[in-house]
């Protein structure tokens, strides 16, 4: 796993490298709201040389009160007869409280179970969902990514700088 889990990571600086390019020729700025990767997709963004030129903001809001006090994502999802935080709903809120929030006119928002507990039959470790937003554009995708914490936690931050070049496209 361990031999895996390098080739990934090596896919991540040719990733920002890509999306910095994008980002900076189409005059755009980015901002994150995390809760499972706790803020790797913010460093790997601010790993680059002159990411500020078209990186905001990263908003790790790993508690549900974080993530309604800081991206103003509904009390209603989180409540009993809600969606909860690992929802389709939740990181679209997320997606959209980033770009509300701080100067950004993109935004990427990821939740999941990373493991190794924490998981149900209805939300398994691994389950993750991911929000993109650029404009009126606004995608959500649900993914389920194997391996350990690390693991998950790697496959989604690649997975959330895939789909921001994607939704650039």
């Amino acid at each position: 796993m361990e031999g895996m889990s390098d080739t990934l990571s090596r896919k991540i600086p040719e990733l920002v490298s890509q999306l910095a390019d994008k980002l900076l020729r189409n005059k755009l700025i980015i901002s994150t709201a995390e809760s499972c990767t706790g803020g790797w997709i913010s460093q790997s963004l601010t790993a680059v040389a002159g990411s500020s030129k078209w990186f905001d903001s990263g908003f790790v809001t790993y508690s549900n009160a974080a993530k309604q006090r800081l991206l103003n994502v509904p009390e209603s999802i989180f409540s009993t007869d809600g969606v909860g935080a690992v929802s389709k709903e939740a990181v679209i809120a997320m997606a959209d409280g980033a770009i509300n929030n701080s100067s950004a006119n993109v935004s990427v928002a990821v939740s999941g179970v990373a493991g190794p507990d924490g998981g149900t039959l209805d939300k398994p470790v691994g389950i993750v969902w991911i929000a993109w937003q650029w404009q009126d554009k606004n995608m959500a995708k649900c993914f389920r990514f194997s391996g350990d914490r690390e693991a998950v936690r790697l496959a989604t931050v690649i997975a959330a700088l895939e789909g921001v070049l994607a939704l650039l496209d």
